[in-house]
């Protein structure tokens, strides 16, 4: 399974860095495969695994904020593994060339 997910405290101020590093540690800490960008983060696991850590995750960040936004997308492959790196390195296979990662 892959979800990607984003969570932030909202009513912070524009820079919310030191807030976002909070979940990143949570995330890195879980053994679980991941990939952060600058608007969310893809787990790849089980969903008991995956919505442990967006759970943490999420109230890590309500400990010092009265309000906190998460959104959660899911793709749900029967026995599909490795999916974070194999779904881009079937489009460069259909591609025939690198793309950005």
């Amino acid at each position: 399974m892959l979800v990607i997910f984003s969570t932030f405290p909202l009513g912070k101020g524009e820079s919310v860095g030191k807030d976002v590093a909070k979940v990143i540690d949570i995330i890195d800490k879980s053994g679980l495969t991941y990939q952060t960008c600058s608007m969310g983060t893809i787990l790849e696991g089980s969903w008991d695994e995956i919505f442990s850590v967006i759970k943490r995750c999420h109230n890590v960040l309500k400990k010092d904020c009265r309000r906190v936004y998460t959104t959660i997308a899911v793709d749900d492959r029967k026995g599909a593994k490795k999916r974070i790196k194999g779904k881009v390195n079937d489009l460069e296979k259909i591609l025939k060339r690198k793309i950005k990662r």
